[in-house]
């Protein structure tokens, strides 16, 4: 069951679309029980059908398709790496190699003390600036380097 809190989040979001088009918060929902949760396990997806009254088949499918809902746990702090095209050309294979020697994790794993996640994730348009890391798919940063990469780890690490 979803908590008060998510089904409140939900229901505001739900006056953004007509009545008889509920399914269109789906994603809002999912990232509220992300927000709240860290990820989103299938209980959840099945919860989130029954309150937008949607086939549970459906809601699976959006979370399985966009790359910013995690499926398992990801740590406190779950990194995104874009890896598409641009970001590829201009250096994230090193962003990445980079990241799992620091973490000592590879994509898809979580620290030993569970504070952080990496992933590989698709486009972040924001392609000017790449390569990118998205920190919890709440803030981009970009045209990283090992020394940017140190800064950020430095900072997530005083929150």
């Amino acid at each position: 069951m979803l908590s008060e809190q998510i089904q409140q989040l939900v229901n505001r979001e739900l006056k953004k679309y007509p009545a008889d088009q509920k399914q269109s918060a789906v994603m809002s929902a999912l990232r509220f029980v992300q927000d709240e949760k860290g990820w989103i396990s299938t209980d959840d997806m099945a919860d989130v059908a029954d309150f937008l009254g949607m086939a549970k088949m459906a809601v699976y499918e959006v979370a399985t398709f966009y790359h910013m809902y995690n499926l398992k746990p990801m740590g406190k702090t779950t990194l995104t790496i874009c890896t598409n095209l641009s970001c590829t050309l201009c250096g994230a294979e090193d962003t990445v190699a980079y990241l799992k020697t620091k973490l000592g994790i590879g994509l898809g794993e979580v620290t030993a003390d569970g504070k952080y996640g990496l992933r590989e994730g698709e486009c972040m348009g924001t392609c000017k600036d790449a390569p990118i890391l998205a920190i919890n798919n709440k803030k981009l940063c970009g045209r990283l380097t090992n020394e940017k990469i140190d800064q950020i780890l430095a900072e997530l690490d005083k929150s």
